[in-house]
C-alpha cells in the first residue's frame, strides 16, 4: 500500500507522530444509531476537523473518494414491530465503505413501544440489533468494524458455577459473522480476548482522559504522595489501580473482601466486610478507581470509611456509570461531604439527573473516538492509544510544573505587599 508523506515537521499535533501515514482503505461510514445523537454529533464533527487537517498538510489525500465529507454518518432502521420483534434496514449504501458501528448497550434512555406501552431497551436487545446491523450490511461492506465502548457482560470473564459466559460467546459469534475488527474500553478483564485468540480484539484504556480531565477541572489538587493517594475499592479494579499509582507516582491502598464462616444447625453462612491495606489516608486527597458504578452502594462505603480515617476529599474514576437505583442516596453523599466528585467517561448514557449533578464531571472521548476511527481507517499503529503512561507523566509535570509557577508568583505578591 503507498505511504502519504508529510512535510518536514510532522503531521498535525495530536493526529500522528510519525512522518508516513498509509492510504485509507475506503471511505468511512459509521452507523451511530445505538449511541445518543449528541456523541454521535461531536465524533463526526471531530473526525472531519482531524481530516481537514490532514487534507491542509497533504491535499492529496483529498483526492480518495469520500475521504472529506461533512457526514460521515448513515442511516438505518432499527424500529420494532409492536410484538417487540426487531429489524435492521441500512438506508444509506455502505459498498466499498470501511463501516463502523457504535453500539452503546448500557443505553437506557432509548425506547420503543410494545402492548401500547414504552418499554426501555436493555442491553440483550442492543446487541440483537447490532448482529442484525452486521448480518444486512455484510455482503456489501469492505470492513465491518465494531465498537462498543462497554464490552457487553465483560464482567462474567471467568465460570463460578454452571452458568454461561456471554462475552465469550459474544465475541465467537460477532467474529462468525464477519467482522473484522472489536473495540472497547477499559474492559473489565481483557483477558476474554483468549475467547477469540486469532481475531482482532482491542480494549482501550481511557487513564490519560480521565486524570487531564481531573487536573483541569481541580487545579488544586496536588500530585504529591505525601498528600494523594490511590485506592482500589475491591480486587477486581486493582490492576487498573496499580497502573494510575504508578504512572502518578502515588502511594496505593486496596480494599478486599474479608469473609467468615458460621456453621448452624448443619448449614454453612458466609459473612463478608470491607477490610482496608495500605498507608495512613489521613489528610490526604484520594483517586478511588473503578470500572462500572451500578448504584454507587460500594463506593459510598469504601468513601465513608476514608473519611472516617480522616481523608481530605474523595475523588471517583468509574469508566461507565449506571445508577441503576437512581442518585439520591451518592447526592446525600455528596452533601454529607463523603464524596467530592464522580468522574465517568461519556461513552455511554447518561440520564440528565446525572449529567446536571454537581458531583459529577463527564470525560469527553468524542476527539478520541475520532482519532481511533481514523487511525484504523488508515491502517495506522494504535501503541500511542493503547499505552498512554508517557502522556500521563506528561500532563502531571505539566500539572506541577503550573502549580509551581502559581506559588511562586503569589509569594513575589506577598513579598511586594509587605515591602509596601
Amino acid at each position: 500500500m503507498n505511504e502519504l508523506k508529510f512535510p518536514a515537521g510532522g503531521s498535525p499535533r495530536n493526529i500522528l507522530k510519525d512522518d508516513t501515514m498509509l492510504n485509507p482503505l475506503g471511505p468511512i461510514a459509521i452507523i451511530s444509531a445505538q449511541i445518543e445523537d449528541h456523541l454521535a454529533e461531536r465524533i463526526n464533527r471531530q473526525l472531519r476537523l482531524r481530516r481537514e487537517a490532514y487534507a491542509e498538510m497533504v491535499p492529496d489525500i483529498a483526492k480518495f473518494t469520500g475521504y472529506l465529507r461533512d457526514d460521515y454518518r448513515i442511516d438505518v432502521d432499527l424500529s420494532r414491530f409492536k410484538s417487540g420483534e426487531g429489524k435492521a434496514v441500512v438506508l444509506d449504501t455502505v459498498r466499498g465503505h470501511d463501516l463502523y458501528i457504535i453500539t452503546d448497550v448500557l443505553y437506557h434512555g432509548k425506547t420503543y413501544e410494545r402492548y401500547s406501552r414504552p418499554v426501555t431497551m436493555g442491553p440483550d436487545e442492543h446487541y440483537k440489533d447490532l448482529t442484525r446491523l452486521i448480518v444486512a450490511s455484510k455482503d456489501s461492506a469492505l470492513r465491518i468494524n465494531v465498537i462498543m465502548p462497554y464490552l457487553y457482560q465483560g464482567r462474567r470473564f471467568r465460570r463460578e458455577k454452571r452458568e454461561s459466559l456471554d462475552c465469550g460467546e459474544m465475541l465467537r459469534h460477532l467474529f462468525g459473522l464477519g467482522i473484522d475488527n472489536f473495540i472497547t474500553f477499559d474492559a473489565p478483564d481483557s483477558r476474554v480476548a483468549n475467547a477469540v485468540p486469532y481475531d482482532n480484539f482491542e480494549s482501550f484504556p481511557t487513564s490519560f482522559q480521565f486524570i487531564r480531565t481531573l487536573l483541569q477541572d481541580c487545579a488544586d489538587l496536588q500530585v504529591d504522595p505525601r498528600k494523594m493517594m490511590v485506592v482500589a475499592p475491591n480486587e477486581v479494579n486493582i490492576n487498573r489501580s496499580i497502573f494510575y499509582a504508578s504512572t502518578m507516582q502515588l502511594q496505593l491502598g486496596i480494599f478486599h473482601t474479608k469473609r467468615s464462616y458460621d456453621y448452624i444447625d448443619g448449614q454453612r453462612y458466609e459473612r463478608s466486610s470491607l477490610a482496608y491495606l495500605g498507608d495512613s489516608v489521613e489528610g490526604k486527597d484520594i483517586l478511588v478507581i473503578g470500572d462500572l458504578l451500578d448504584n454507587g452502594d460500594g463506593l459510598i462505603e469504601c468513601a465513608a470509611y476514608l473519611k472516617a480515617q480522616g481523608a481530605k476529599r474523595v475523588y471517583c474514576f468509574t469508566s461507565f456509570v449506571q445508577f441503576t437505583d437512581g442518585t439520591s442516596r451518592m447526592h446525600q453523599a455528596w452533601e454529607s461531604g463523603i464524596i467530592e466528585r464522580i468522574f465517568s467517561s461519556d461513552l455511554s448514557y447518561l440520564p440528565p439527573s446525572v449529567v446536571s449533578a454537581p458531583w459529577y464531571t463527564p470525560v469527553p472521548m468524542a476527539d478520541d473516538m475520532a482519532q481511533l476511527i481514523n487511525a484504523l481507517n488508515h491502517d495506522a499503529s494504535l501503541s500511542q492509544l493503547m499505552a498512554p503512561a508517557e502522556k500521563i507523566k506528561s500532563v502531571v509535570r505539566k500539572h506541577k510544573e503550573m502549580q509551581e509557577k502559581t506559588e511562586a508568583s503569589f509569594d513575589k505578591r506577598q513579598l511586594s505587599f509587605y515591602d509596601i
